[in-house]
């Protein structure tokens, strides 16, 4: 049996949610989704490809700002629909806001204060 045969992809709408951890630090970069092909591609590859449900399309992580999050290992949760990836973080941010991580807004009371470290201003980056 293959590792792709052990994910259940049909719980939702053929997506798994994917964790990003830094494999040095344990911290949390970012939540995803992966589908069957993207998963796929993912461990052909070693660099990680996720599916953009607001695309629809494929989404390798990293194509247009070049912050690749290369996998150093993978784990499968007990029911099969959902990925930890321990990857190594190239270029510093996870994050589409460019922030280290997509955890930035840290709760105090009814607001939020902005811990994050901004990596690259995404404004130049994504320009249209």
């Amino acid at each position: 049996m293959s590792l792709l045969d052990e994910i259940d992809f049909t719980k939702n709408d053929g997506l798994v949610t994917g964790i990003a951890q830094d494999h040095s630090t344990g911290e949390i970069l970012m939540v995803a989704f992966l589908n069957e092909e993207s998963l796929r591609l993912t461990l052909e590859t070693g660099s990680v490809v996720y599916w953009s449900r607001s695309r629809k399309k494929l989404w390798r992580k990293g194509e247009e700002s070049g912050n690749v999050q290369k996998v150093k290992s993978l784990y499968i949760d007990c029911d099969g629909d959902a990925v930890l990836m321990q990857v190594e973080q190239i270029g510093g941010a996870a994050c589409h806001t460019g922030r280290r991580n997509c955890f930035f807004r840290k709760v105090d009371g009814d607001a939020y204060i902005d811990v994050g470290v901004k990596v690259f201003d995404p404004d130049e980056v994504y320009k249209k």
